[in-house]
């Protein structure tokens, strides 16, 4: 995901982000924060599991980057005493590859299929008997002389994760015992996941610049936990090393991380929907040549905070602003009769 390393708030991980979550992640579910109705839902399914003996359902876990889904894959195996082994679906481009990873499962063990919704077909078709039957049919040869070979496989646990759960395909999404719908956190949630980083990263972290940093991270704890770095940056670097409610404040700002959440990239597409277009309505790729980035990176990286926050809309004729989005700016808003504002 190169196209988003450049912006501190974007919601999915580069190899920066992976390495200090590793430090991070909670290991049992009781220490896994926020997510409440998921976590008891898991721990019933996990719970049942364990008492008899056997492995838990395959999970499907569905949300917006950011929100813990890999980490509650790593405490599934933890909790069911088995070995994690992850791929993702992107990287699962033949049946070939999918039978090489399968042929390795050791009862008890949990797949982690990140991004599952874009598995190839054939490993998709081929993940379907795995998941269902515990077998694989393994094909030797090819052309008329090609004889497929059935391959059993020990009980063992799939745990999917989508940000895109529309996309899966039925006879997959059915195949999932449970499946868990990861919400966005509180600021509330979020202040706790940031005392706790803080602790677990020797911070001496006050609880008003957690506050602050909470409500500038777009409720999603990947992104609560990268401000919380750079503030330790500021502070180790720039101030006394507390990360006080000043230190916090100077290196948001420092960031360009405004009081909203937005960053430079939402501010200068609020600027040109707003300035250039007049608030639209405005084609993605206009808007992005507009601000000279990718359409890909305002549409995956800027749009879903924007519209989640009524900023900015969809509609079939482009991208409109809001009266809200003028506001921000400090412009007035035009008066548009059976428009989004009036």
């Amino acid at each position: 995901m190169a196209e988003h390393e450049d912006h501190l708030l974007a919601a999915e991980a580069d190899e920066l982000d992976r390495a200090a979550e590793a430090a991070l992640r909670p290991r049992r579910l009781e220490e896994f924060i926020g997510q409440p109705v998921v976590r008891d839902q898991l721990s019933l399914v996990l719970d049942a599991a364990n008492a008899r003996s056997k492995s838990p359902d395959h999970v499907l876990l569905a949300g917006p980057p950011g929100l813990g889904k890999t980490t509650l894959a790593m405490i599934v195996a933890s909790e069911v005493g088995g070995a994690l082994r992850i791929t993702s679906g992107p990287a699962v481009q033949h049946a070939g590859d999918l039978a090489a990873i399968l042929s390795a499962v050791q009862e008890g063990d949990v797949l982690f299929i990140d991004e599952i919704h874009r598995l190839a077909r054939p490993a998709e078709e081929m993940l379907y008997l795995a998941m269902e039957d515990f077998r694989v049919d393994v094909v030797v040869g090819k052309g008329p002389g090609a004889t497929a070979i059935p391959l059993s496989l020990p009980p063992f646990t799939v745990v999917g994760a989508t940000t895109r759960s529309g996309l899966l395909p039925a006879p997959l999404r059915d195949r999932f015992g449970f499946t868990a719908h990861m919400d966005f956190y509180s600021e509330d949630e979020l202040e706790l996941v940031l005392t706790r980083s803080a602790r677990l990263l020797g911070a001496d972290l006050h609880a008003d610049a957690a506050s602050q940093i909470a409500s500038r991270a777009r409720g999603t704890p990947r992104i609560a936990n990268r401000l919380l770095r750079r503030v330790q940056d500021w502070a180790q670097v720039r101030g006394t090393g507390v990360l006080d409610l000043g230190a916090a404040m100077a290196a948001l700002d420092v960031f360009e991380v405004d009081p909203r959440g937005l960053d430079r990239l939402d501010r200068a597409v609020l600027r040109a929907l707003c300035r250039q277009f007049g608030g639209g309505p405005t084609g993605l790729t206009t808007l992005a040549v507009a601000i000279g980035e990718e359409p890909e990176t305002v549409e995956t990286v800027a749009e879903p905070f924007l519209v989640r926050e009524g900023f900015m809309a969809r509609t079939p004729r482009g991208r409109v602003a809001t009266a809200a989005a003028f506001e921000h700016l400090g412009m007035s808003a035009p008066t548009r009769t059976g428009a989004l504002w009036e």
